[in-house]
Parts: structure tokens; C-alpha cells; sequence
């Protein structure tokens, strides 16, 4: 679907693509990636307060399976819903699926207004379901996408069914550590052939050696600048909140967050919050041991499921 690009110079705190012919490039490596995954049954542009969200849906081949409680994706910062390959068969093989692409992220979303205070962020995804007519969602966020996906937990429940975290933002304020990881992976990225399955192995990141993963990540951070700060972690009173039924994925070497001291406080705060650590892995436990990850997030929804029943 075509996306145009603004004219008018959008606010300071709005993402935006730097032209149209580097946005077709980074769209062309998007599309290399999904091939990887589910193919989408469909896609939809549905209209908020603050942008246009563009959503790709994924069917159960069983008619059965289609009408169980749907799956929403929300993709990392500095990606999109490609990013969710790894999962999108196993998940919508099961369930419904919505993968939303974040507006202020690449992707083929058309952001309009900021939306990285906690409230506007809520609102905008409480719309977003609400265009799709989806009133009872698991929702799952990845990194900034686990951010907003606990802060919708916080904030605007009502459409929640269950949240997953995967090795999300929220819970700890974001430490040089991550950013230096980050800047050496995009480096990384750049480094001989035959010596990114070593870096791959040194970083435990998958986007060095993935190859339409690399060619993605390349092309988006030329093609886009994401305007946002990082977001604020949540309170002990205010995860205390959250009487949504919650699961916490982490990596055993996570640099986002502390896995060991998340692993014990989720659980203390939220009231039935279960909460794991992936064993060799860091950030990317979806994308590094997909069925294992995928197993245990439906294994979940199923259970969420029969305690409603």
C-alpha cells in the first residue's frame, strides 16, 4: 500500500522518513522479511487522534481457531512489524493476529502527532483496537513495544485480555550499557561476511546474521529519524496497579534490564504475574529460540483463556 510523504515539515517530536526514494528502499528490505514469516490475509490503515496505524492480520487456517481470543504484535523501537517473522506461523496458526506498525517508528504508518507520553501512547493503542473492532486482546510487546504494552496495562486495560513482555522497556530506566550494545551492532553490521557469525555470537544479536534482518535494520536507520525520548520506567505503585494477567519473558543477558532482579520483582508487585528467564539469549529471546518462545506465549494465552471459561 502506498504511503506518502509529507511536504510540511512535521512537529520536532513526530518521526519522519528523510525521502521517499530511501523509504521505497526500506519498505522493498520490509517486505523481504515478511516473506519470511505468516503471509498476512490482509492489510488496514485504521485513524487515530494521533496518525494513521497501519495493521497487517494473519488467519488460522482452522475456522475454529479464528474465532478464539486474537493476538496483538507491537514491534520494537527503530523497527517494524517485520520484525515479528519468527512468530507470526506459530502464533496465527493458533489465533488471530494484528501486527501494528507504531507511528513515530518506521514502518508504513503515518505518524501526525506525538504520542511517547505514557497517556497519549495508551490512548493512541486504545484506538487502534478500537478501529479494528478488537475488544478482548493478548497483547505482546517486544523492547519499546513491551513499554507500551505494560503501560497499557497501567492505563487502559479495558481491552486487554493479557499482556506478554519480551524482554520489554518499562521496568528499569535505559543504562549507557544497551546503547553502547545498540551502536556496536549497528557497527557490527557493516563488519566482513566472514565475521559476523563471531560478532552475531559475542553481541547475541540475530541482525548481524539474518540476512534481510541486516539489510532492514541498515536501510531504516538511514531511511527514517525516530523523534522520541526513552520512555520512563513504571513505579513500584504503579506495576502495583496492573491487575492484568501478565508474562514477563526476559534474556539471561539482557542489557536492557536487570533479568534477575525483573525476575523477582514483577511477580512481587502485580498480583499472578508469571515471569521466565530464556537461558543464551539477550534482548531478542523471540527472535533467538522462536518455538520455544512461541510454545510458551500461547501456552499462556490458553491458560488466561480457560481461567475466564
Amino acid at each position: 500500500m502506498a504511503v506518502s510523504v509529507t511536504t510540511t515539515r512535521p512537529p520536532a517530536d513526530v518521526g519522519r522518513y528523510v525521502s521517499e526514494a530511501l523509504r521505497d528502499e526500506y519498505f522493498a528490505a520490509c517486505d523481504a522479511l515478511y516473506a519470511l514469516g505468516a503471509p498476512a490475509a490482509a492489510e488496514q490503515d485504521v485513524e487515530t487522534s494521533f496518525g494513521t496505524t497501519h495493521v497487517y492480520r494473519y488467519e488460522p487456517a482452522d475456522p475454529a481457531a479464528r474465532n478464539r481470543t486474537p493476538v496483538v504484535l507491537v514491534h520494537g523501537s527503530g523497527s517494524c512489524s517485520a520484525m515479528w517473522y519468527p512468530n507470526t506461523p506459530a502464533l496465527s496458526a493458533e489465533r488471530p493476529v494484528y501486527a501494528v506498525d507504531t507511528p513515530g517508528d518506521p514502518g508504513r504508518s503515518v505518524q501526525r502527532a506525538p504520542i511517547h507520553q505514557p497517556e497519549c501512547a495508551a490512548q493512541w493503542l486504545d484506538e487502534t483496537l478500537a478501529a479494528l473492532g478488537l475488544d478482548h486482546v493478548h497483547l505482546v510487546g517486544s523492547s519499546y513495544g513491551g513499554w507500551l504494552t505494560l503501560n497499557q496495562a497501567h492505563r487502559r486495560p479495558g481491552r486487554l485480555a493479557s499482556v506478554t513482555l519480551l524482554d520489554p522497556g518499562g521496568l528499569e530506566k535505559v543504562g549507557l550499557r544497551f546503547f553502547v550494545w545498540i551502536f556496536l551492532s549497528l557497527f557490527a553490521t557493516s563488519a566482513p561476511k566472514a565475521l559476523r557469525p563471531r560478532l552475531a555470537a559475542w553481541l547475541e544479536q540475530p541482525v548481524i546474521i539474518v540476512t534481510e534482518l541486516r539489510t532492514m535494520i541498515r536501510k531504516g536507520v538511514r531511511a527514517f529519524r525516530v523523534r522520541r525520548p526513552s520512555p520512563l520506567p513504571l513505579s513500584d505503585d504503579e506495576l502495583a496497579s496492573i491487575r492484568t494477567p501478565l508474562y514477563l519473558v526476559l534474556g539471561r543477558r539482557s542489557l536492557l534490564v536487570h533479568p534477575k532482579r525483573q525476575l523477582e520483582r514483577v511477580p512481587r508487585l502485580i498480583p499472578g504475574a508469571r515471569a521466565e528467564i530464556v537461558s543464551e539469549t539477550g534482548h531478542g529471546p523471540q527472535i533467538d529460540h522462536p518455538e520455544a518462545v512461541n510454545r510458551r506465549m500461547l501456552r499462556f494465552m490458553d491458560s488466561v483463556d480457560g481461567a475466564a471459561r
